[in-house]
């Protein structure tokens, strides 16, 4: 089942149905240190009831699941295919520690005032109507519980070298052609006033910084990989010149060449439910 309120779909992934999940799960794993350190910051502590949603083939889950061992986590997503990669993943967990939920983030069918937290992660920018989807979250967190988002906001996207002279016309080109399709790949400086509206109260808006000389390139090979921008160059978004300057940094970076490097900033926003 795919939300037509979405902009993601994996059946239609560039990369095709495995390289997706590859990129998936690298995306989801190389810098999860750092973005657990920040979940913590907010709030996030073992023993918690925590709802993940849009979650994916399960990567995240995995590592709340090690992360937090006395947790109860919940993990929501209505993609069928996705969900069933998540469970095929974790099928060693035991029960009463998962709960599977298939469906939507507008309406997730789950009670009211259930979960202490609740993670989105990468999910925001694919929305059409984001706030209805913050109010929905709203709805099921615990008087006290918090929200966090971490998403993009490609203004502040981060740089590669070498370096890509058309980067900024580039992202802003990609973005706006999304942005005819229901997504806001420009989310991240929206977040503290979409969680405003939404009834959130304690706002706080940060980021996680990853960057290839920490990570390792390797992690950022499929986030750069000149495969994901032809759909762009073919259907006009991006012309020749710019497709060019993709291609020739994905080369370097996927050559692995020793002056190739790519740092990536992720908006992180927080919001906490107000007590009755």
């Amino acid at each position: 089942m795919k939300d037509q309120r979405s902009t993601y779909n994996i059946q239609s992934a560039v990369l095709g149905f495995q390289e997706e999940i590859e990129r998936l799960k690298v995306q989801a794993t190389m810098g999860w240190q750092k973005e657990l350190r920040a979940l913590k910051w907010y709030g996030l502590q073992n023993g918690m009831s925590v709802l993940e949603v849009g979650s994916g083939p399960g990567y995240i889950t995995e590592q709340l699941l090690n992360s937090l061992p006395d947790s109860h986590i919940t993990s929501l997503e209505i993609d069928s295919t996705l969900l069933e990669q998540a469970k095929k993943l974790l099928s060693d967990v035991p029960p009463e520690r998962i709960k599977f939920v298939e469906s939507s983030v507008y309406h997730t069918d789950l009670p009211n005032d259930s979960f202490d937290f609740v993670v989105a992660r990468l999910i925001f920018l694919h929305l059409n109507n984001p706030l209805e989807a913050a109010q929905e979250i709203y709805r099921v967190l615990k008087p006290g519980g918090k929200l966090v988002i971490i998403d993009i906001d490609d203004g502040v996207f981060g740089t590669v070298n070498p370096e890509i002279p058309s980067l900024h016309n580039i992202l802003k080109k990609i973005s706006d052609y999304i942005a005819q399709k229901g997504g806001n790949r420009f989310i991240g400086r929206s977040l503290p006033r979409l969680l405003l509206k939404s009834g959130f109260i304690d706002i706080d808006i940060d980021s996680v910084i990853q960057h290839s000389d920490v990570h390792g390139i390797d992690g950022f090979k499929r986030q750069m990989d000149r495969n994901r921008f032809v759909h762009f160059y073919k259907n006009g978004v991006i012309n020749s010149d710019e497709f060019e300057q993709m291609k020739l940094a994905s080369e370097a970076i996927n050559n692995n060449s020793p002056d190739a490097y790519v740092m990536m900033n992720f908006i992180t926003a927080c919001g906490t439910k107000q007590n009755y």
